[in-house]
């Protein structure tokens, strides 16, 4: 059976409140994915869900542990959503030249993966200690100025190998 059970004020009812008081919190440390022999997709990494978005944490973590896998994400295209990521701290097994701080924007239907040369890199990587926190909305973003104002113009060039 159910009961209900009232509170005698809605969570939210305050004095002072400024905007910035949250009720629940939840620290992307405490956030465990789930790991397996193989390369697991990137929904294990989805934290919370939204009418038309989801979040997902990467943190550290144990790599797949088939002595045969390779750790370093497949390529891939959302077709359901652009995917905007933002690099926390930590050592990213899949991009080169990611610096602390970075967002990358790769827009939906875009193919996109590994750089050329992680993926053989991470053979044999037993663990990741990469933070960082990806949404990915239902809807197409739409720039702003701010963004387009911090672009690296040179970033669509960062999947080519370089020959030297």
């Amino acid at each position: 059976m159910m009961y209900p059970y009232t509170y005698g004020t809605h969570p939210f009812d305050f004095v002072g409140w400024d905007g910035f008081h949250y009720p629940w919190a939840f620290s992307i440390h405490d956030f465990e994915p789930i790991t397996g022999r193989l390369h697991q997709p990137p929904p294990v990494h989805q934290t919370f869900e939204g009418h038309n978005f989801v979040i997902c944490s990467f943190v550290p973590r144990k790599y797949d542990y088939h002595p045969l896998s390779i750790p370093a994400p497949y390529n891939h295209s959302n077709v359901d959503s652009d995917e905007v990521l933002y690099y926390v701290d930590g050592d990213f097994m899949s991009r080169k030249s990611v610096v602390k701080g970075q967002i990358t924007l790769h827009p939906g239907g875009i193919p996109h993966g590994p750089h050329p040369g992680t993926v053989e890199k991470s053979i044999g990587k037993e663990k990741t200690e990469e933070l960082a926190v990806m949404i990915d909305p239902f809807r197409p973003l739409m720039l702003t100025q701010d963004a387009v104002d911090i672009e690296d113009e040179s970033y669509h060039t960062s999947w080519q190998i370089n020959v030297e």
